[in-house]
Order: C-alpha cells, then sequence, then structure tokens
C-alpha cells in the first residue's frame, strides 16, 4: 500500500495520482468509511485568517474519525506573538500529532515547514504563492460539471496578481490539461504574472489576456471569479480603491447570465465581497456552493491517502 507524503505544490502531483485523489473523493461523497482515522490527530496550524478551509479540513478528519487541534490565528494566538519562528513552532507541534494543515501569510511557508516537521504538511495557502487543495477541489469540481476536464475555455477572472487558487489551478492545467483554453480577465493593476504565463507556453496551453469578457462570454465553459484581496493592498488604500473601482465591469451579474452557455459554470474560491452579485446564487450554473461543499471530500481522500494509505 502506498501513502501520500506531504502536500506543498501543485507541480508535485502527477496525472495517476491526480485521478486516485478524485475516485478516493468520490468515494468518499458516497460512502465514507467513518473510523478509518480513529486515534489520529491533525493540527490546524493558520497564521491567516480561514473560514471554508479550515473548517472543512477540520469536518474531513472528524468524519473520517479522526481528532483535530489548532489554532485560527496563529500570528496573533500562539508563539508567534512572541517572537517564534516557524521552524521551531513546527518542530514543536509536528511531535503533538500526526499531520499539520498550514496556511501561511508569506509565500514558501509550506517548504519551510516541510523541512523541520517529523510528520506530513498540507500547504492551506502560502501568502501569494500557492493553494494546492483548492486547485484540487476546483479540478474535482470541473470534472463534476462536465465529466471531462479538456477542450474548455475557462475564465480566470479578477485579482490574479494575488491569486493564489488561480496560480495552482493554472500549475495543474498546464501539466496535465492542456488541451484547454484560458482567458486572463483583469484590471491592469492585478495582471497574472508572467511565470504563470511562461509556465503555460512551456506546456503548450493555451491562454489570451482581456481587461473584460464581454466579447466572449457566449463561448466560455467556466467562469472562475475572484475578489480583489484587500489584505494585499494593506498601506495603499487608494490603489486598492482604483482596483475595486475597475473590477466592477468584470463583476457576474443578472445580465451576464443572460449571455453565458446554458451549461456554464461558474465558481469562485470564496469569500466573495460584491464580485459575483447575490441574484446571481439561484441560477444553476452557480456552482461556488457546491464547489465549497467539495472542499470536504477531496480533502478527506487526502487525508485518507496521506494517514492510511491507498
Amino acid at each position: 500500500m502506498k501513502k501520500l507524503g506531504s502536500v506543498i505544490e501543485a507541480q508535485q502531483f502527477d496525472k495517476e495520482t491526480l485521478e486516485k485523489i478524485f475516485s478516493t473523493a468520490n468515494q468518499m461523497e458516497k460512502s465514507p468509511p467513518s473510523g478509518l482515522l480513529k486515534g489520529k490527530i491533525m493540527t490546524s496550524l493558520f497564521y491567516e485568517p480561514s473560514t471554508r478551509t479550515r473548517l472543512s479540513f477540520e469536518s474531513a478528519m472528524q468524519r473520517l474519525g479522526g481528532e483535530v487541534i489548532g489554532t485560527e490565528n496563529a500570528r496573533e494566538f500562539s508563539s508567534k506573538a512572541k517572537g517564534e519562528s516557524l521552524e521551531d513552532s513546527i518542530r514543536v507541534v509536528s511531535s503533538y500529532c500526526d499531520i499539520i494543515v498550514l496556511r501561511y501569510y508569506k509565500e514558501g511557508g509550506a517548504e519551510r515547514a516541510k523541512k523541520f516537521s517529523s510528520v506530513p504538511i498540507i500547504n492551506a495557502g502560502d501568502g501569494i504563492g500557492q493553494h494546492p487543495t483548492q486547485a484540487l477541489l476546483d479540478l474535482y469540481t470541473i470534472k463534476k460539471c462536465f465529466s471531462r476536464i479538456k477542450k474548455l475555455k475557462i475564465a480566470l477572472i479578477g485579482d490574479l496578481m494575488n491569486g493564489r487558487t488561480v496560480r495552482s489551478l493554472c500549475y495543474f492545467l498546464a501539466k496535465h490539461y492542456p488541451d484547454n483554453h484560458i482567458y486572463f480577465i483583469s484590471p491592469e493593476q492585478t495582471r497574472m504574472k508572467d511565470d504563470i504565463k511562461s509556465y503555460l507556453d512551456k506546456h503548450n496551453l493555451k491562454w489570451e489576456e482581456r481587461k473584460n469578457f464581454n466579447s466572449i462570454i457566449s463561448d466560455i465553459d467556466i467562469f472562475y471569479q475572484t475578489r480583489v484581496q484587500k489584505e494585499r493592498f494593506e498601506g495603499n488604500i487608494e490603489v486598492y480603491k482604483e482596483i475595486m473601482k475597475s473590477s466592477e465591469g468584470i463583476y457576474i451579474t443578472r445580465d451576464t447570465l443572460k449571455k453565458m452557455k446554458s451549461k456554464a459554470c461558474i465558481l469562485h474560491p470564496l469569500p466573495r465581497v460584491s464580485e459575483i452579485k447575490y441574484d446571481v446564487d439561484g441560477d444553476k450554473r452557480a456552482k461556488y456552493f457546491d464547489q465549497a461543499k467539495n472542499g470536504v471530500y477531496v480533502r478527506m481522500a487526502l487525508l485518507k491517502m496521506i494517514l492510511a494509505g491507498y
């Protein structure tokens, strides 16, 4: 029996492992083994605020019979507030548990933690770096919507510069699903960074950059909307306000729905602010709450594969 190791970045996965994660998530959705991880302890170590990621991991662990310890704001309510390094915290915390789910406020935090941990680390977001488990649940949701992840036109919309979710998704799509077409749609100030564009080019995944989606709405299969991340513009509130104003033209509204394909899919990693209007929620193409629910199944699959094997 094999076991999955630490989950640090999207690039680490091969296609076979991805398919196993998806099939295991499907099993977890249909018939979860409730006592599988009895006696195992997961630590939630979050240095940035989180609702969905932290709670879905904790729900996943408890549904499998395991236990959870941790803190939701380790920057304020842990020894970090006393000046303790991440490395020292990980050395100690890893002696208390069987796995650590880590959200860190700087890019590269999960990779740093892995070097000093005696147990597997799951990257639950590292600054503006990556969020691999979010991208896995995104792919799982896409597969459920379309029964495939190929020949799709995918619009990634909003704050692409600071969006770790869209970065991880691009890595997965480029490496394993290059037979798709990506549209980067954002204000000038939050365009996708060049490293991702270069990675897509390397794997021959077609992409385009646009300021709005007006002329291509009827062609898009997946609208992946993101919020402008206010916390990334601390000390520069005027720039944030300017970006918010520029973003109004790429909000998803009832009028947008009228021009979409009947089987299009609207996704969002959440939380949202105003980029998807509330009256869109009742439309059958709005899949972002299903997407969040799928996070539990995907994270159950990861916990099983890491702690119990596959």
